[in-house]
């Protein structure tokens, strides 16, 4: 683990979990939006579109895993679980806001200039009240157990509680509306149905990973944490061979089998990642990613899919497309480095001048 600017520990291997996400993230849109459509048929192209699918898996979370930690850092510092759980929901509130404020920005730069678009609902529009939802389920509890009981029980209820939910009839509610709770065309691209379960289910590994205090600690919590994985991943592979509980339940969107299968694989990619850092150092590409996931995504769509690369959208046989997302991954690290290089720059700017005259007004006493 490597240390931040205020001296607490940050768990790097995270960060490496969380690039990854970045590049099956760029995978899922840049192969679809210029892979050429002959080349769509292919086998090879339907594999790096589900394996880019699992990008959203992994954001939504290692989101929940953030919860836990960023609570419990906060409960440490102040000794006020409600201020701890308040300061975490009021960032899922801000994610909420930057999703309305990447729609408008797309919608000024041409992508449509329909008026339903500006609301349209996209990962980081379910993401950030997910977030502060999980902030204030993690208030609920008091303890390890209680707080990771609590998430158990909400992921389990959201999973299984979706295909009742996707039940609702079109045009019960506004589309807009609607469109938060079940996919709805041209509206929603994710629903609160099942994909909040996600952040709940990674709030319930960052409860655990958050009670790991020493380095042996953290070492034992994820040995414990591949070996749960391993274990719900069994259990889910079982269960999708039994009988739905629902008839209108589907494997690939509504399954609870799916999402525990999907819990269970970011369980394991948690525990793997820590093992690979421990052996072979910080990965630091990887982690350079991960640290700046969100300005990633941000400059990342509109590039793929604007105006900027029109002629590449649907043009690029899919060998030609395996090549161009190496070199548009190297081209996103170059973009993340630079961006910390500006703040770094900008901060020490602002930083100066209050040192020096610090420094002329001499010791204190």
């Amino acid at each position: 683990m490597a240390a931040d600017a205020r001296g607490l520990q940050r768990r790097s291997y995270l960060d490496v979990l969380r690039g990854v996400a970045v590049l099956l993230m760029i995978d899922a849109h840049l192969f679809d939006s210029w892979t050429r459509v002959p080349d769509r048929e292919s086998r090879a192209f339907g594999q790096l579109m589900m394996l880019g699918g699992m990008g959203t898996t992994l954001f939504l979370m290692l989101a929940g895993v953030a919860v836990a930690l960023s609570a419990g850092s906060k409960l440490r510092r102040t000794g006020d679980p409600a201020a701890a759980a308040a300061a975490v929901a009021r960032r899922g509130l801000e994610i909420f806001a930057l999703a309305l404020i990447f729609r408008f920005q797309a919608w000024m730069l041409g992508w449509s200039h329909a008026w339903r678009d500006l609301l349209r609902v996209d990962i980081l529009n379910v993401m950030g009240p997910s977030i502060a939802t999980a902030a204030m389920l993690w208030r609920v509890g008091h303890t390890v157990a209680q707080r990771a009981a609590i998430f158990a029980v909400a992921t389990t209820a959201v999973s299984f509680i979706t295909p009742l939910v996707r039940l609702l009839p079109a045009g019960m509610l506004p589309d807009v509306l609607q469109g938060y709770l079940v996919p709805v065309t041209g509206v929603s691209n994710f629903a609160f149905f099942p994909w909040t379960a996600l952040v709940f289910a990674g709030a319930t590994v960052g409860v655990f990973l958050d009670a790991a205090r020493t380095p042996d600690d953290e070492a034992r919590m994820n040995a414990r944490l591949a070996a749960g994985g391993a274990a719900l991943l069994v259990v889910a592979v079982v269960g999708s061979y039994l009988p739905p509980l629902f008839a209108s339940s589907s494997f690939w969107t509504t399954s609870a089998s799916y999402l525990f299968m999907r819990a269970a694989i970011v369980s394991l990619a948690v525990a793997c990642c820590y093992g690979l850092t421990r052996m072979a150092g910080g990965w630091g590409p990887l982690a350079q990613l991960g640290r700046t996931s969100l300005f990633i995504y941000w400059i990342h769509v509109e590039m793929v899919y604007g105006l900027i690369s029109l002629p590449l959208h649907r043009a690029l046989s899919l060998p030609v497309a395996v090549a161009a997302y190496v070199a548009f991954c190297g081209f996103m690290l170059a973009c993340s480095n630079l961006k910390d290089a500006v703040v770094e720059r900008y901060r020490a700017r602002r930083v100066a001048p209050v040192e020096a005259a610090s420094a002329a007004r001499g010791p204190t006493r």
